[in-house]
């Protein structure tokens, strides 16, 4: 290698992902500023730049770090200025050279630069090496798609070997570092020595895409070889009379077809699917899409139903025998049996059974199969976000499927069977589609004698099904869909209607379950009612199903052990349930006796049930500032901001400072602030605790009151009566206030519970504060 004289102030012209070796004319598209700046100097100068790589291509303005050192000194041959601002130019590398100093220009790149001469001497090594990279070139050629043939002469008439690594290295496929790396090599013998390594690995690549390339086109040729003689083949046995595989395939799919008592529109579709499946060949993906299709057309019960029971007296008893109590649920069951039998081509209504957890829905929806002699599916719908769950998926999509509802009916192998629709208020929304729109058309009888899913692509009948749903609260599904269902609410059960429930379903089911015999177990009366109201706190039975148990399994272990005991029999009272159960989980709930000044006992409705809940209110001087605390809803804050208002428009007849809201703060908390509560019921005990504690009047503490209240002082009626009523009477309330417009609630009430309580009606806040408060507090009417 030799050196000649420096070149001074050349401009650079920094290359992203390519690198230009001398000899070689290119093209170039010049577009970053300081480029096209260095170019129309050069111009003006000796049409000389220097090219140089760019280590990372993605520097739009590289600095000295970010450019290789060594490149090609260049002549610009032709430059052509494009409508877009870019530059089109035309240059010849003449020579390598390496930068020595950068020189500052703030409007382009210009560096000193010292040219690299080789010196070559054609030695025997460097031709056996020469010709190796010529072979391999000419293999290279012969492999690839596109290359030009004519580079194998341009390279078999390049002698000089150094030129020839460069003409090589500048048209194949090879990462630019790689070129880079070419192009820093000055000794010939060592450029030429990793070129043919590089040939080499290309090679081998090329090699390996060329057997993939004739292995799928054989795969192809075979597959078109297959079908061209099945046609073949087929035609022969046509005109022999005779039929191939496929064809008794076909066959068959005719005759299930033809059993299956599709409808008009099915068997149509059916016909049209079977007819496309003659025309493919079986190697094609789509057969088995319409053979999965087809086979969900023939296999759904079209035409077959079961025939109902419809005694009356039978259903009553099944009914009575598998569930305590429920009465109107029971009647709503026997009239639709009644209905139903005088009128069978009558289209039912869709029945939404409402009510706490445990207390009898989903097992009710079974003892109506068995009585009516029904199939039974159930499916839930807790969590369902997805409307394709309901109406299936289009068979254009993978794996696709029909909605969970044919689905169920195809298990039931019935048309018209009883299908319960679980949980159905905990569907939800997201971007796939709200399922309870899809809903809409199933549950309306109106309509579902025509129900298309997006599978099936067909209409099928669901009119003869008895739709049954289930909820813990009604708030939570669309009004749409609850105007097409008939409520029929499950209330929570009463102490003594558990007690009932244990003793004639519960300890007989957990008795037999755990192995054991009446030999073995007994509760006592006072056993099973003390496990009720001091180990379970529920409006159902599902836990108090537990707690049994979990006394079977104890006396189960005994059993295994040998240690019943003497007599033989273990019989469980209050005194033993902590030895199987542990420590009792609840304080019997009664109100206080001794309840302190500005604090009432209201009632109020959850999912679970009723409940009891205190208010407390205290007064502190202050600004006049009202806090609501006990993590209370928008209404609930709302109906103690309305309490407030209620108690300053009266606060001379109720014996109060007028001024107070201007001196005291007034702290309004209900317990158990880790629980959300919210709705309007509590608006007159809010009120009575705020006017008890501004009066410094103690509440009685054997009343427990519910109702909304308005700014006029009424007293507006509320829901969930018998389930607040029930947990007053656990609570051991003696008197409840209820507002006068929920009278005809009562009769929902029971007897039991209505013989051990009081009801006072109330209509107006001046009649809640004479019942209410133990002071002598005279107000005057509301009008």
């Amino acid at each position: 290698m030799t050196t000649t004289n420096i070149i001074s102030n050349i401009p650079l012209l920094p290359l992203r992902d390519m690198v230009v070796f001398p000899q070689m004319v290119v093209p170039l598209f010049v577009g970053r500023k300081r480029s096209i700046q260095a170019l129309e100097l050069a111009m003006l100068d000796n049409r000389m730049v220097f090219l140089c790589a760019q280590k990372k291509s993605i520097a739009t303005e590289p600095k000295k770090d970010d450019i290789y050192t060594i490149g090609t000194c260049a002549e610009i041959l032709q430059l052509l200025k494009l409508p877009d601002g870019t530059l089109k130019v035309l240059v010849e590398g003449l020579v390598r050279g390496r930068i020595i100093k950068y020189i500052d220009k703030e409007s382009y790149y210009c560096v000193d630069v010292e040219p690299i001469v080789e010196e070559i001497i054609i030695t025997p090594e460097i031709e056996a090496v020469n010709r190796d990279v010529l072979n391999r070139f000419q293999e290279y050629v012969r492999l690839s798609d596109g290359f030009p043939p004519e580079m194998i002469g341009i390279a078999e008439a390049t002698e000089e070997p150094g030129r020839l690594a460069d003409t090589i290295a500048a048209h194949i496929n090879i990462k630019t570092n790689s070129k880079q790396e070419l192009l820093e090599t000055i000794n010939v013998a060592h450029r030429l020595e990793k070129l043919s390594v590089l040939l080499n690995a290309e090679l081998e690549i090329l090699q390996i895409e060329k057997k993939l390339h004739v292995r799928i086109r054989k795969q192809v040729e075979k597959h078109q070889k297959q079908y061209y003689l099945n046609e073949k083949l087929r035609a022969i046995k046509k005109e022999l009379g005779k039929d191939d595989d496929v064809g008794e395939e076909i066959a068959e799919l005719k005759k299930q077809v033809k059993d299956a008592g599709l409808s008009p529109e099915a068997l149509q579709r059916a016909n049209k699917e079977i007819k496309r499946l003659q025309g493919m060949s079986p190697m094609m993906p789509e057969t088995a899409v319409i053979k999965n299709h087809l086979d969900w057309l023939i296999h759904l019960p079209w035409s077959k139903t079961t025939n109902d029971n419809l005694g009356l007296k039978r259903a009553s008893r099944i009914l009575e025998e598998n569930h305590y109590g429920l009465k109107k649920a029971k009647e709503r069951i026997i009239e639709y049996l009644a209905v139903r039998k005088l009128n069978p081509e009558l289209k039912g209504s869709i029945l939404c059974f409402v009510g706490p957890p445990g207390t009898g829905k989903t097992s009710v929806a079974k003892s109506i199969a068995t009585a009516m002699d029904r199939r039974f599916v159930r499916l839930s719908l807790g969590g369902v976000r997805d409307e394709a769950e309901i109406r299936g998926h289009r068979m254009t999509y993978v794996a696709a499927m029909p909605g969970r509802i044919i689905q169920s009916i195809r298990k039931a192998e019935s048309k018209n069977p009883v299908f319960l629709l679980d949980e159905i208020d905990k569907m939800s929304v997201d971007f796939r589609g709200d399922p309870s729109a899809a809903l809409l058309e199933v549950l309306d009888p109106e309509q579902n004698t025509t129900f298309s899913d997006h599978y099936l692509e067909v209409s099928f009948d669901l009119s003869g099904i008895m739709f049954i749903t289930t909820a813990n609260t009604l708030h939570n599904i669309p009004h749409a869909l609850r105007d097409r269902m008939e409520m029929i609410e499950f209330p929570g059960y009463t102490e003594e209607e558990k007690l009932h429930i244990a003793k004639k379903f519960l300890v007989a089911k957990k008795i037999k379950e755990h192995g054991l015999t009446g030999e073995d177990l007994e509760f006592l009366d006072e056993s099973l009612l003390y496990l009720i109201q001091r180990y379970t706190r529920e409006p159902g039975v599902r836990n108090l199903e537990r707690e049994i148990a979990k006394v079977c399994r104890k006396i189960a272990r005994k059993v295994v052990e040998g240690k019943k005991g003497e007599k033989g029999k273990v019989v469980v009272t209050i005194e033993s349930l902590p030895n199987y159960l542990g420590q009792p989980k609840f304080k019997h709930r009664d109100v206080e006796k001794n309840l302190t000044i500005g604090t009432a006992t209201g009632l109020a409705w959850t999912e679970n049930g009723g409940e009891v809940l205190t208010t407390e209110t205290v007064t502190m001087p202050g600004k006049g500032e009202l806090l609501l605390t006990g993590t209370l809803g928008e209404v609930m804050k709302e109906s103690g901001k309305a309490a407030l208002s209620y108690i300053r428009s009266r606060a001379a007849e109720l014996s109060i400072d007028p001024e107070f809201y201007k001196k005291i703060d007034i702290h309004v908390h209900v317990p158990e602030g880790a629980i959300p509560k919210d709705g309007p019921s509590a608006g007159i005990t809010m009120a009575i605790s705020m006017i008890s504690a501004l009066t410094n009047t103690p509440v009685n503490h054997d009343i427990a009151m519910t109702g909304e209240i308005t700014l006029r002082g009424r007293v507006l009626p509320v829901g969930g009566i018998k389930e607040k009523m029930l947990a007053a009477h656990r609570s051991g309330i003696k008197t409840v206030l209820l507002p006068q417009e929920n009278e005809n609630d009562l009769e929902d009430i029971p007897k039991d519970v209505k013989k051990s309580m009081g009801f006072k009606l109330v209509s107006s806040m001046d009649e809640v504060i004479r019942l209410a408060l133990n002071g002598d507090i005279k107000v005057k009417s509301v009008t």
